[in-house]
């Protein structure tokens, strides 16, 4: 079996969109290999989540199971996923998100990639500062303890 390289979303990172709309990827988050098809999803917060391939695989594997017949999960899948993007990276890393999530997420010149460990979030710059400044004083020590770290 193939020993695969395991890919941690870790750090903050700003770019600026390209004359295109595109924003590189920090290369320690690229996915090696031929399956790097990352999922965007618009968040309520006013940014955008993106999924690796490996969290992708694991939400079609479970979107998968639902019944044709169940109407309901069936018109929530299509709010939640007519809003999505889905993206690889070009050679330089280079990834184009959608107008719709751009505008969003209030995306114009420059863009706060932001890690979660297992995913990670683009921002406008402005709302990201802002993001910091509203929310009350984290100690990482805090955090760590908090998330059972």
């Amino acid at each position: 079996m193939e020993e695969r390289a395991l890919t941690y979303f870790v750090g903050e990172f700003t770019h600026s969109l390209d004359t295109k709309g595109r924003v590189t990827i920090p290369s320690k988050w690229r996915i090696p290999g031929g399956d790097n098809t990352y999922l965007a999803l618009p968040n309520q917060d006013g940014y955008i989540t993106v999924y690796p391939p490996k969290m992708v695989a694991r939400l079609e594997e479970n979107m998968g199971e639902a019944k044709l017949s169940d109407v309901r999960r069936r018109a929530l899948s299509m709010e939640l996923f007519s809003r999505a993007d889905s993206f690889g990276c070009d050679k330089q890393g280079r990834i184009n998100l959608s107008e719709d999530l751009l505008s969003h997420a209030g995306i114009k010149g420059k863009a706060v990639l932001a890690g979660n460990f297992t995913d990670f979030s683009i921002w406008s710059e402005d709302r990201y500062k802002k993001r910091k400044k509203s929310n009350e004083p984290v100690n990482i020590f805090d955090a760590m303890r908090e998330l059972g770290l």
